[in-house]
C-alpha cells in the first residue's frame, strides 16, 4: 500500500513495482512516476510531462475498465444501450448517448451527468441523408471520440402462413432500414473520422444478435438483417486488419434480453422475455474488457446458439478462403 497525497492506493496485482511518492492530478486521479507502465492497472495513460502512469480515481482500481476513453453510443435511450452506457460511466469512461427520444437522453444526463463525462445528442439513424453531417458535427464537438457503437435496433414479427395479415411490408422495410441499411451509412460516415485519429487506437462497435447465427420463426426478417450485418462485420474487420488500420471492429452478440425491443409485439410481457438486463450488462462488460474483446457473445448466444462451437469452425473456413483469395 502506498500513501499518495492523502489517498491510499491498494496494489494487489502481480508485477506492479512502486517506489517514491505519487501526486494528485487536478483532482482526477493519482500520478505515480515510478510505476512500470506495463504493470499499471487499470488502463493507464501517459502523463504528457513525464513518463509515469496516471491512475484515475474515478475508476475502481480493482474493476476492469473499457479500453476506449470516449464512446458515442447510437441507440442509448433504452435497454442494452442505456444499461451499458451507465456501466461505462460508472467505470470512468466518457459517453455521448444518442437516440430519437430526447426525454430519455435528458433522463440519462440527469442520472449520470454530475460525473462530468456525459453528453447527449438527439438523432434518428434512419434519416440517412443527415448522417454525414451528424458525424462531422459530433466529431467537431468531441474530437477525442475513440469508439463509435452502433446499437440501435428494431424487431418485428413475420408470419408467412397468412401473408395478407402477417407480412407488413412497411414494417419490414423500416426494420431493414434500422437494422442494416442505417449501420452501413453510419459506418461509411464514422470510419474515416476514426481512421484520422491514427495512430490512436479506435473502434467501430456493433450490436448484432445470437439470431445472426441461428434464426427463430417469429422474426425471420430481423434474423436475416442481423446475419447480413454479421457477415459485413467479418469482412470489414478482416479488410481493416489486413491494411494495418488503427480501427478495431467489435461485435456484441446478445441473446434475448429483457428490454423494450420486444414491447411492440408482446406488450408489457416483452420485458419478461430473455436474460435479465443486469445479468446481461455484467457479462457483456466482462467480455468487452477482456483480452478477446472483438467478438463478445453473451448468455445463450455463446453456447446454445453456437458461437463458441460451429461458428468458430465457420470463421476458420472464412479465414482459409480469405487467404486463398489473397493469392489471386
Amino acid at each position: 500500500m502506498a500513501q499518495c497525497a492523502g489517498h491510499y492506493i491498494m496494489m494487489a496485482m502481480n508485477g506492479i513495482h512502486m517506489v517514491n511518492a505519487c501526486k494528485e492530478v487536478e483532482n482526477r486521479g493519482v500520478w505515480c512516476g515510478e510505476y512500470e507502465l506495463s504493470s499499471c492497472f487499470p488502463n493507464p495513460s501517459i502523463d504528457p510531462f513525464t513518463s509515469g502512469c496516471f491512475i484515475p480515481t474515478t475508476r475502481n482500481s480493482f474493476a476492469m475498465s473499457f479500453r476506449y476513453n470516449k464512446v458515442l453510443i447510437l441507440g442509448a435511450t433504452s435497454g442494452i444501450g442505456y444499461a451499458l452506457a451507465s456501466k461505462f460511466v460508472s467505470t470512468g469512461t466518457s459517453v455521448i448517448v444518442s437516440g430519437r427520444r430526447q426525454e430519455k437522453l435528458d433522463q440519462f444526463v440527469s442520472e449520470h451527468g454530475s460525473k462530468g463525462n456525459v453528453d447527449s445528442a438527439q438523432f434518428d439513424i434512419t434519416d440517412l441523408k443527415a448522417i454525414p453531417a451528424f458525424a462531422a458535427d459530433i466529431f467537431k464537438k468531441h474530437p477525442d471520440i475513440d469508439c463509435v457503437w452502433i446499437n440501435a435496433g428494431l424487431q418485428r414479427s413475420l408470419d408467412w402462413t397468412d401473408p395478407d395479415k402477417g407480412v407488413d411490408l412497411a414494417k419490414l422495410e423500416l426494420e431493414i432500414l434500422t437494422d442494416y441499411t442505417s449501420p452501413l451509412h453510419l459506418a461509411k460516415a464514422f470510419l474515416p473520422l476514426l481512421q484520422k485519429r491514427a495512430p490512436k487506437d479506435t473502434a467501430l462497435m456493433y450490436t448484432t444478435s445470437g439470431l445472426a447465427l441461428v434464426p427463430i420463426l417469429p422474426c425471420g426478417n430481423y434474423c436475416a438483417m442481423k446475419a447480413a450485418l454479421h457477415h459485413l462485420i467479418l469482412t470489414q474487420r478482416q479488410q481493416l486488419q489486413d491494411a494495418g488500420s488503427n480501427v478495431k471492429v467489435i461485435e456484441l452478440f446478445p441473446p434475448a434480453v429483457q428490454t423494450e425491443l420486444h414491447d411492440a409485439e408482446h406488450g408489457d410481457k416483452g420485458k419478461e422475455i430473455g436474460m435479465p438486463l443486469n445479468d446481461f450488462t455484467e457479462e457483456a462488460f466482462a467480455g468487452l474488457t477482456s483480452e478477446d474483446f472483438e467478438q463478445v457473445a453473451v448468455g445463450g448466444a455463446k453456447d446454445f446458439m453456437g458461437f463458441s462451437s460451429w461458428e468458430q469452425t465457420r470463421q476458420a473456413t472464412f479465414a482459409k478462403m480469405t487467404k486463398m483469395m489473397a493469392k489471386h
